[in-house]
């Protein structure tokens, strides 16, 4: 069994979905333990050479250096349904991050003009960053996530107006 990353990312995804404690799956070569909701397991990923062997905690930890804004960025404008505005989601469970590092500036701000494929913003899940990019070009209408702040799958980010 080879190991796909993006089928990974939708298990862990799907997984957090629910009330799954615990998810185990074996074959001669691979073995894929998930464990969550226990803070006393460390969260750790391994990847040896066969039998190879992931191990993972869905238990989150505080161990970024960028701090967290108070509020998320909104604009006092209408309803997006109401304004066809295409929405961004996360396409895993992770902590939103506006910029690359602590001193560099975000992505994208309200109010930017952005290009198809353009990258946004960042998930972080199990210690890798994750590029979030646009789907479509057009102007960024609101960005519902406060830097640093842990999202869900699916979860809006941040609201396009399609140019």
């Amino acid at each position: 069994m080879s190991i796909n990353f993006n089928e990974l990312k939708e298990l862990l995804g799907a997984i957090a979905q629910t009330d799954i404690a615990e998810v185990i799956l074996k074959t001669e070569t691979f073995e894929l333990t998930v464990r969550r909701g226990n803070s006393n397991i460390p969260v750790s990923s391994t990847v040896l050479s066969p039998p190879a062997t992931v191990h993972s905690s869905l238990v989150t930890a505080e161990t970024s250096t960028i701090p967290p804004s108070s509020e998320p960025l909104k604009p006092s404008v209408s309803s997006p349904i109401e304004k066809k505005w295409v929405e961004i989601t996360s396409p895993m469970v992770g902590t939103f991050y506006r910029a690359s590092t602590p001193n560099e500036s975000p992505f994208v701000e309200v109010g930017d003009c952005i290009s198809n494929g353009q990258t946004v913003c960042i998930v972080e899940a199990m210690k890798l960053m994750n590029d979030i990019d646009a789907e479509v070009a057009g102007e960024i209408m609101e960005i519902l996530i406060a830097n640093g702040e842990p999202v869900e799958y699916g979860q809006t980010l941040m609201w396009i107006n399609p140019s």
